[in-house]
């Protein structure tokens, strides 16, 4: 099980970029683990740091108005590139809960689901709104709710999303593919005692 996303309330973070592809998003060098956690102090390594490995003040992620943000907004043609998994982990390990742009790559679309964080594509003139709105006036809040389908950006207008109703309830639920392999762990088990009584001799022990 992991952490169940229902609603969320949050400073959102502009990054008024297009084309956003994996490799920006986290460089090849970090693609190294296996694991979910410390990809974070990578993402955006290029644009977060200068040569000298110190925090630009005017990049989004490092202005402390923005800090703490959980809602990334993003240009269009989001996570393209790569198909690195990697790229979704350094997101989620640096705190973020969902992206919203007017569209994403389909393998970051994917990954982003089947690893707990919610893509929303909204309208170009609605990221337009919310991107300018929070750089306007840094530190504005972006609510996202999944049961109703909606993003309130800080001047307060709603905008509607949509989502596949398997991914919103697993979303919602909390459940990874594990999980809900798990969660049908008694129909496996009959299916299991149904087969060797029907087929006794695919389960003989034929080390002898």
């Amino acid at each position: 099980m992991r952490e169940k996303f229902l609603s969320l309330s949050t400073v959102g973070v502009p990054l008024d970029r297009r084309n956003v592809d994996t490799d920006a998003i986290i460089p090849a060098r970090y693609l190294k683990t296996v694991k979910r956690t410390g990809l974070g102090e990578g993402l955006f390594f290029a644009w977060r740091y200068d040569v000298d490995g110190k925090e630009r003040p005017d990049f989004p992620l490092n202005r402390p108005s923005y800090r703490g943000g959980k809602v990334l907004v993003a240009g269009e043609n989001f996570g393209c590139g790569s198909s690195r998994e990697h790229a979704v982990w350094a997101l989620m390990d640096f705190g973020f809960r969902a992206v919203i742009a007017p569209s994403f790559s389909d393998i970051f679309h994917n990954n982003c689901l089947k690893n707990g964080m919610l893509p929303v594509t909204l309208p170009a003139a609605a990221v337009r709104s919310l991107i300018d709105a929070l750089l306007a006036a840094p530190g504005g809040k972006v609510e996202v709710d999944l049961v109703g389908q909606t993003v309130t950006g800080p001047n307060g207008d709603i905008h509607a999303f949509g989502v596949a109703s398997f991914a919103k309830t697993c979303l919602l639920e909390g459940l990874d593919e594990i999980a809900l392999t798990l969660a049908c762990a008694g129909e496996i088990d009959r299916y299991e005692r149904q087969r060797r009584e029907v087929t006794p001799w695919l389960f003989r022990d034929l080390a002898g």
